[in-house]
């Protein structure tokens, strides 16, 4: 007899008075979406890290954390949540935007920061909703450690960077020769993507490869961003997983969240005692 948390399905729908037809309707309803969210959470977090990864070689590491799933369901997943997109992209030293995307060099490691808008750094994470998956872009900027913008959307496209790139260069001033970096996915390689920072004035710096650690500062955004933030919430939809994120970014993490890099003061006040160029605006608060 199937039993659930110590009671056999019989004895639990008696208690609760209810068919036990109806409670396998509702399990037929549910359970499956949830297993299949815990499954696709799993296989993000593989393809994130291993952009090139196709189902097989995902298939591969789920059995290594001792996932044993079948490769025809981590395929179905993946062309849902259109991830078989990421495979094998091809990144060469090219201008021709007819056959391939450039890469351009590691630009940002020899540079000594001394106020803000000389390095953006910006990056890519996912936010898991209770039956989907969303997309978070950001731009910081590294001095401050101040998000100065960000989009969230339903997909990978290159429209969703591009977005937070154009607000945050609607709430500041810039001067040309300001870099920014990244690393060398597709949307930041882009042809849409390197036009904006071109006519913007950007010199463009990307991490090496295989080298996260290039974009430290993004990459410890994103990690602060889970933890104070996305861990402790369960967004019901897009719209509600943006008003949250908006609150953390505007109030809590560029207002008043205190870092020991900045000496123990928020991006916010950081910038408020620190010595800016004389054309640089002091960042009002980021909206969607």
């Amino acid at each position: 007899m199937m039993r659930r948390e110590g009671f056999s399905i019989a004895e639990a729908c008696s208690h609760a008075q209810v068919s036990r037809a109806g409670f396998y309707r509702q399990w037929a309803a549910r359970e499956p979406r949830q297993a299949d969210m815990e499954l696709r959470d799993a296989i993000q977090r593989i393809v994130l890290e291993n952009r090139c990864y196709g189902y097989r070689r995902v298939s591969a590491e789920l059995r290594a954390q001792g996932r044993l799933e079948n490769r025809k369901r981590v395929l179905r997943l993946m062309r849902e949540d259109n991830l078989l997109a990421l495979r094998k992209r091809r990144f060469v030293f090219t201008t021709d935007s007819q056959h391939a995307l450039a890469i351009y060099p590691h630009l940002a490691e020899k540079m000594k920061l001394e106020t803000i808008n000389q390095l953006w750094v910006a990056d890519l994470t996912y936010i898991r909703l209770r039956e989907e998956f969303v997309y978070l872009a950001i731009v910081l900027d590294a001095y401050s450690r101040r998000v100065v913008g960000w989009d969230l959307g339903p997909g990978l496209e290159a429209q969703l960077p591009l977005n937070a790139l154009n607000r945050a260069l609607a709430e500041r001033c810039i001067e040309p020769g300001i870099v920014h970096h990244s690393d060398r996915g597709v949307q930041y390689c882009s042809n849409a993507y390197v036009e904006r920072l071109e006519a913007s004035g950007f010199l463009i710096s990307m991490s090496r490869r295989g080298r996260p650690w290039d974009n430290a500062k993004a990459e410890s955004f994103m990690k602060t961003l889970k933890c104070e933030e996305v861990y402790l919430n369960q967004y019901r939809d897009l719209q509600h997983a943006r008003e949250s994120i908006a609150v953390f970014l505007n109030d809590v993490y560029n207002g008043r969240r205190l870092h020991s890099a900045l000496g123990y003061r928020s991006p916010a006040d950081f910038e408020a005692v620190r010595p800016a160029l004389p054309n640089i605006s002091p960042g009002p608060r980021i909206s969607l």
